[in-house]
């Protein structure tokens, strides 16, 4: 289960610092007026698409005062803001994504609440990360099993599709393992807001990438459908998907 959190203070301010990155329009305090929700920040490199000291700005658009909510997770490529409702209160949430722009394509994700005025973080990439744990084996037969621990679950994948070459590596003619192998599954790397039930209220479908011996030997995808129970956003479904 991912429990909420307290965001940072919010800080007004009279107008905004850095570039703006990504913007949306929507209710987000509840009063039924559409505010200006953006993030800014800053291209320390030239010629580089790096982003560094992002902050989520809210512009209530019924007094105009400006909040602002830095965030942990503060640099990095193609930041986006996204606006919807979560939590099923009729008001609309944010949720921010920012690629890290290393080999695993990790992404920093977070989800905030904005009613009253009062910043409420939601979800926490780093927080799902550390709650979310798996184990990866490589066994007999061309099986890896990946193993969800904090759902007791297991699934197992048929990797034969990654080719003789590959294969002849790790097993003997007979298909036996010729030494043990654990793989590891990354961080987030991707949250998608999906409405599966067409009511209006949004879920997150979390991406994590299965690996193999190194990073760059993708096996599949752990997939985590996630729903807010009024306190925190819990799984519903989970999948595991491999690369075609």
């Amino acid at each position: 289960m991912f429990r909420q959190g307290y965001g940072d203070v919010l800080a007004a301010q009279t107008g905004r610092v850095g570039n703006v990155l990504s913007s949306q329009t929507g209710d987000v305090n509840g009063d039924q007026v559409p505010d200006w929700v953006y993030l800014t920040g800053n291209y320390p490199y030239p010629g580089s698409q790096f982003v560094d000291n992002i902050t989520l700005n809210i512009q209530d658009g019924r007094t105009m005062m400006t909040y602002a909510i830095p965030l942990k997770a503060n640099a990095g490529y193609n930041p986006t803001v996204f606006l919807g409702d979560f939590t099923g209160d009729q008001v609309k949430d944010i949720q921010i994504s920012v690629a890290s722009g290393g080999s695993g394509g990790i992404t920093y994700e977070y989800v905030y609440s904005f009613l009253n005025n009062q910043g409420r973080q939601l979800f926490d990439f780093e927080q799902f990360n550390e709650e979310y744990r798996y184990d990866v084996n490589y066994l007999d037969n061309y099986q890896v099993e990946v193993i969800s621990r904090n759902l007791n679950k297991s699934y197992r994948i048929d990797i034969r599709y990654k080719g003789t070459e590959y294969l002849s590596e790790i097993y003997d003619k007979n298909g036996k393992l010729k030494a043990p192998i654990q793989g590891d599954v990354n961080g987030i790397g991707g949250l998608y807001p999906v409405d599966f039930e067409r009511d209006g209220i949004y879920e997150l479908l979390a991406f994590q990438r299965i690996i193999g011996r190194y990073n760059a030997d993708g096996l599949g995808y752990m997939m985590n459908a996630l729903k807010w129970n009024g306190s925190a956003f819990v799984p519903f479904q989970q999948w595991v998907g491999i690369f075609g």
